[in-house]
């Protein structure tokens, strides 16, 4: 198999850490090759890799995978013996439900908390930035207590729901925000997940800066 992803910035792009995860747990043989966002390297290379312009793109084969629940899903395919979704039918329909909801939601946080892997910063918490974030700790809580016996993550053993909600660890970490005792254990145990380890050493010298307007 031969297999290329295409990722951006660890530092800003949380969705290329999300596919970085993925990949990495898939047990699939990959090259990673990253271009560094809003530059014109950027520009002058993206159009040709990925379709929508965005990263993180997965070629495998000829196949070009793009959106991350998608590479979720293909690698899951590939080799279902990696652990990607939960074993038991519930669990599984639970952290696509969450993933699902990572992907499509949490539109407050996303603008008003950009991704800052290295970075330290404070924004004002306005009423629909704390209905994201009393949502996100609500859902951790739920799962973990539902699902998490057995390990430290949402659904015991890490899985790609985990990848899912990693760069919110992130921002929560960036941003100092307050979480309850059950979401700030499961948050810690995700900044100490070795991959993520290894993409948050890899953001903290990464020599780009990106003017985020926060």
């Amino acid at each position: 198999m031969d297999a290329t992803l295409y990722v951006g910035n660890r530092n800003y792009s949380s969705w290329s850490v999300r596919g970085s995860l993925l990949v990495r747990q898939s047990g699939i043989a990959f090259r990673e090759v990253l271009i560094p966002l809003d530059t014109e390297e950027f520009a002058a290379k993206i159009g040709a890799v990925s379709p929508t312009r965005r990263v993180p793109v997965l070629h495998v084969d000829g196949l070009v995978i793009w959106d991350t629940l998608a590479i979720a899903e293909f690698l899951h395919e590939q080799n279902p013996t990696a652990g990607l979704w939960p074993q038991d039918r519930a669990a599984r329909a639970r952290a696509r439900s969450v993933s699902a909801e990572m992907h499509s939601g949490f539109g407050d946080l996303r603008s008003s908390m950009p991704m800052d892997m290295r970075g330290r910063r404070t924004v004002p918490r306005t009423s629909d930035l704390q209905a994201d974030i009393t949502r996100i700790d609500a859902l951790w809580s739920d799962c973990r207590a539902t699902y998490g016996r057995g390990g430290e993550y949402l659904f015991g053993t890490w899985c790609a729901a985990d990848a899912m909600y990693a760069p919110v660890v992130s921002r929560f970490r960036t941003y100092g925000v307050d979480l309850s005792p059950g979401a700030r254990r499961y948050a810690d145990a995700v900044w100490q997940w070795p991959a993520f380890k290894t993409l948050a050493a890899e953001a903290a010298t990464e020599p780009w800066s990106l003017d985020l307007g926060v």
